[in-house]
């Protein structure tokens, strides 16, 4: 199976004219020179990397509700307590 890369490639080298296809090798060298060299300019990743940061970004939310949840929870036994700390001082 092709790339879309391979792909776009294929199509644009179909599309010329019958006179160039004599050249043709040499234009899909050159066409995938200029797409690869604009691809990389757009700061692209792949898709394991996205992959990989995607399942970070999963265990980071994870960890961030628990530690919400953690926090609720301390709340919930800090405030109720806290008038009678209060009343005490006063």
């Amino acid at each position: 199976m092709s790339s879309p890369f391979e792909a776009m490639i294929k199509q644009f080298t179909e599309a010329m004219p019958e006179p160039l296809k004599n050249v043709q090798q040499d234009m899909e060298s050159n066409v995938r020179g200029i797409l690869e060299s604009g691809l990389q300019k757009m700061n692209l990743v792949t898709r394991e990397e996205f992959e990989i940061q995607t399942a970070v970004l999963q265990r980071t939310r994870e960890k961030l509700e628990a530690l919400e949840k953690r926090v609720a929870e301390l709340e919930g036994e800090v405030l109720p307590a806290a008038p009678d700390v209060l009343a005490d001082t006063e």
